[in-house]
């Protein structure tokens, strides 16, 4: 019996035996200081064992309930080798089904784990053993797909080294597991949600505002009234109920990692949050941005980006000075922070800057994107057609006034079908974006002005060239719909409850799929079992992801090859906007030519 197999069996024991009065220990890679991971992972080999159990853990000194693993929250740092095989039980202790998804991984489908779709999901007092080979390297994370319990704890950290020597050269490394945690039970934040979509919203906008002439003025607060749109709406669950943590550790806990003076200092940055976008920024340091959802891209020098749920960023950080640099992850809505620090020692602490000012929807926001009405997002949208109908002035009025304008049969409402002609008219379409535009070359909302370099998606460029460069055969359209006043979430305007047949493509075909967001909300849409290429103006080394964030108003256009047999969940992973409904099944079957060919 290996050493690790022995630690690993007496982890199990211990994990076993958590009741609700133990409170959880943090694994190595996530105590309250972390001086870099060594060469031996927390959890490697070619067999491993996850115990999943109810538990406390502590955040800011105080204890809250939680789903662990191995007797963790977050749950432990797997690492394994690219080329080897993993062989993954998962014991189930709760009284309700659990599983685990393997998020980025690429592996038969039947080990995906997304209960109803993949596998049948792991029963409680139940255990199911994963089995796969690792084809790929990077940095990965897994979590529950089943009912909310990612919510509750249930995710922790994959990485993946490469067979050879890593081209991504590093002194040091960590693991940056970011998340959102609430003492309300996820089903309570649900319930809330739909009793009212901004229910968590205490950001709106106030009669004092008005009256000290911020934000929006009155004309346009009563368009935007009549239109029953909140433009403070940007997220819906806030820093009202969520702790916002990094690895574990609430903002007061300071996780701090450690490095030496004039260190290359890699960081693995995961947002393994339910409901929260990160801006994650490091005051008197740069990010270069070397690893996209696992996958290497030419180092990118930024001082900001934001890190949407479920995607992964890695960065080198070179700080060379004997001092303290505070990590800031600050929500997108700017209604919280999580907050770290690198350090040379313990003890050392940086200045935290105060939260910015949270931002506003737009009219791009609201899929007007073709024109620019003053504060719309710049002129960058604005089409010829209608800088000629006078719409790209500055001194345009931004109100709701074209909500019921037509131009030459082009109708700017927000409510006309005839812009998405193809949509049912089902109380999940509460809104059509008119004039949906491209936003990859954007910072993403509220970055505009921040008076510094953000990351777009179309900084990202693959260093190698991507597998498959044929021309794709045939287009999708999918659109995003919703309807935040019964917080109601689907795919073309059909929640899953409702949809009668998958999504299919063919085994090897390249299919290009424009996904169309017709709300004013983004939306993280991830594919599992594939990585797609985004359409960005890079060509054969555009950049390959499997989780893109589009924005409100906006379009994300994606080269797919379906290489991967099986069905394959496809959601938005904004966990309460899947869990109402935005998700589909993605099937990949053989034709009869490729049937043959087998």
């Amino acid at each position: 019996m290996t050493d690790s197999t022995t630690l690993m069996r007496r982890r199990d024991l211990l994990a076993g035996g958590v009741g609700l009065g133990t409170l959880a220990a943090m694994p190595a890679w996530a105590q309250h200081h972390s001086p870099g991971l060594s060469p031996r992972a927390e959890l490697s080999g070619p067999d491993i064992t996850l115990t999943v159990a109810r538990q406390h853990m502590m955040i800011d000194g105080k204890p809250y309930h939680v789903i662990g693993i191995n007797g963790s929250t977050p749950a432990p740092l797997i690492r394994l080798r690219e080329g080897q095989r993993a062989r993954i039980t998962v014991v189930n202790t709760l009284d309700e089904e659990t599983s685990i998804h393997w998020h980025g991984l690429l592996l038969p489908f039947q080990m995906d784990g997304v209960p109803g779709i993949s596998f049948p999901g792991i029963p409680a007092g139940g255990r199911f053993t994963y089995e796969f080979p690792i084809v790929q390297s990077g940095t990965y994370w897994y979590h529950s797909h089943s009912g909310l319990q990612e919510q509750e704890g249930h995710y922790g950290p994959i990485v993946i080294d490469p067979a050879g020597p890593d081209p991504i050269m590093s002194d040091r490394e960590h693991v940056v597991v970011l998340s959102d945690h609430s003492p309300l039970h996820p089903h309570a934040i649900f319930r809330r949600l739909k009793m009212q979509g901004g229910y968590f919203n205490y950001q709106k906008q106030t009669l004092a505002g008005l009256l000290a002439g911020r934000d929006q003025p009155l004309a346009e607060r009563m368009d935007w009234g009549r239109m029953r749109m909140d433009p403070s709406d940007v997220s819906d669950v806030t820093g009202s109920t969520y702790r916002y943590l990094v690895n574990g550790h609430g903002p007061a806990d300071n996780w701090t990692g450690l490095f030496s003076p004039g260190e290359r200092v890699r960081l693995r940055i995961i947002n393994a949050s339910a409901m929260t976008n990160f801006n994650i920024r490091i005051p008197g340091l740069t990010l270069s941005v070397v690893q996209a959802d696992g996958l290497a891209v030419q180092p990118v020098t930024v001082d900001e980006l934001q890190i949407a749920v479920a995607e992964t960023y890695d960065v080198i950080v070179t700080p060379t000075d004997d001092r303290a640099y505070t990590l800031v992850a600050e929500t997108w809505n700017r209604s919280g922070m999580a907050r770290g620090t690198l350090a040379p020692r313990m003890g050392m602490v940086a200045p935290v800057p105060a939260l910015r000012p949270r931002p506003l929807a737009t009219m791009k926001d609201m899929g007007m994107g073709g024109m620019d009405h003053g504060g719309g997002g710049g002129s960058a949208g604005c089409t010829p057609e209608h800088a000629a109908m006078g719409h790209c002035k500055s001194g345009d009025m931004p109100g709701m006034a074209h909500g019921q304008m037509d131009h030459g049969g082009m109708s700017h409402s927000m409510r006309d079908f005839a812009n998405a002609p193809g949509l049912p008219r089902t109380p999940v379409v509460q809104t059509v974006a008119p004039m949906p535009v491209d936003r990859t070359g954007e910072p993403p909302q509220g970055l505009g002005d921040v008076g510094h370099r953000v990351l777009t998606y179309r900084d990202l460029k693959s260093i190698a060239v991507n597998p498959d460069v044929r021309v794709p055969s045939r287009a999708l359209t999918i659109h995003l719909t919703g309807n935040m006043e019964r917080y109601m979430w689907a795919f073309d305007g059909v929640k899953l409850n409702a949809v009668t047949a998958p999504i299919p493509f063919r085994l090897g075909e390249r299919v290009r799929v424009t996904l169309v967001n017709d709300t004013m909300m983004a939306h993280p849409i991830h594919l599992h079992g594939h990585f797609f290429e985004l359409v960005t103006g890079h060509g054969d080394h555009a950049p390959r992801k499997h989780t893109v964030n589009v924005a409100p108003g906006g379009t994300v256009t994606f080269d797919l090859t379906a290489d991967a047999e099986g069905d394959w969940a496809f959601h938005c992973h904004m966990l309460y906007h899947m869990h109402a409904g935005m998700m589909q099944v993605v099937t990949v079957r053989r034709d009869a030519k490729t049937e043959a060919a087998a």
